[in-house]
């Protein structure tokens, strides 16, 4: 006799411990297989573009380093780069270097926070998984002392402003960074068996298939992307900041599964350790910026009827800002392009045809950021 069943709708979410914010998915299940998803967002909205608009240009990279708390220079530097890009500022040579520098820290904060987290996604006994959070926090830490030795903050710095940076490197500084890379080198080689463990690859491997092609027709970018076969890196089709200096491969992978992307963003930490290496032996020497930061109320302004767009490589992808400027001491438009958003497009294409417990583990393969998603 055959098993009769009717459909079943879950919430799970928002407040969920394992969805990685206030995220909502209405699940739609045939017992413990979700026949389809429905993800609500929209709880972590707080109306940043909108509260640009009544602000001078100045004084908007503070709010905007709040969107993606876990790389929170990053998230103030596409809004700078358009600025200088519209007013035309040039931006000293050691300024680019120390972007590069914070932003490489905060791509290992962010990847190690997405790894560690990721073990505790699976289930913490699945080989080590508490373990190798711990082993990822510990080793946050150590960059994020470097962090404050540069700027004095451990989460949101003000490090970048319009034409140049706040903070020069402290005396010792590079003998520090040194240190830190060489011990971190070897702690992420430490990482490996964790990740390949036969438990975990059973919970990853053939997980959440995501094809090339999907992933390009919903705009995913970042290590989602480049772990479904595409070699797309804002630092290495732009070259922002000076990156077109540094030598450093473009982790690349074909498994399109959720294995492939925690694999690709481990992979990227020590391409990271090799950018920062290269900073501190590169640094030029000169001023950090081009203009003293700006203290009147009128401030910088962007010529009448000019739009402009820039971009960097956050941790989760493309991350974009758009201005349009009607002269004024304050943005007229002010769009962002956020990563997380259209990665997270992906869920429900993906996530049908598994399980439950693998809604988990392909969110978090995904690691999004929702302030990131929302704003």
């Amino acid at each position: 006799m055959a098993v009769r069943t009717q459909e079943l709708v879950l919430n799970m979410g928002p407040q969920h411990p394992s969805t990685h914010g206030v995220l909502r998915l209405i699940l739609h299940l045939d017992g413990e297989k979700i026949l389809k998803v429905e993800p609500v967002i929209g709880y972590l909205h707080r109306g940043v573009e909108k509260l640009c608009e009544h602000r001078g240009y100045d004084n908007i990279p503070p709010i905007l380093e709040r969107n993606d708390y876990l790389a929170p220079s990053l998230n103030a530097l596409p809004f700078v780069l358009a600025v200088e890009k519209g007013v035309g500022i040039e931006v000293p040579k050691r300024a680019q270097y120390l972007r590069v520098l914070l932003s490489e820290i905060e791509r290992m904060t962010s990847h190690l926070v997405a790894i560690g987290t990721y073990g505790l996604d699976l289930g913490g006994a699945f080989g080590g998984g508490t373990n190798l959070a711990m082993f990822c926090f510990r080793d946050r830490e150590k960059l994020l002392d470097l962090k404050e030795i540069l700027t004095g903050s451990r989460f949101h710095p003000n490090f970048v402003f319009i034409g140049g940076v706040r903070y020069d490197v402290p005396a010792g500084f590079d003998r520090k960074v040194k240190e830190t890379i060489k011990d971190l080198r070897k702690s992420f080689e430490d990482y490996e068996p964790f990740l390949t463990n036969s438990i975990f690859k059973a919970r990853t491997v053939g997980v959440g298939i995501l094809p090339k092609d999907l992933a390009l027709r919903i705009g995913a970018s970042g290590p989602t992307l480049r772990a479904s076969g595409v070699p797309y890196d804002v630092r290495k089709a732009d070259g922002y900041s000076s990156y077109k200096d540094f030598q450093f491969n473009v982790i690349t992978l074909e498994g399109c599964d959720a294995f492939s992307r925690a694999t690709v963003r481990y992979l990227e930490l020590f391409e990271s350790l090799k950018i920062v290496e290269q900073v501190i032996d590169g640094l030029p020497t000169g001023p950090i910026s081009s203009r003293m930061p700006v203290k009147t109320p009128v401030g910088t302004k962007i010529p009448p009827n000019t739009w402009v767009y820039a971009k960097v490589e956050s941790p989760r992808g493309e991350l974009g800002a758009f201005i349009y400027s009607d002269g004024k001491p304050q943005p007229a438009r002010v769009k962002l392009r956020s990563p997380s958003y259209s990665n997270l497009m992906a869920i429900q294409h993906i996530l049908p045809g598994h399980y439950i417990a693998d809604t988990i583990a392909i969110l978090g393969s995904l690691d999004p950021v929702f302030g990131d998603v929302d704003r």
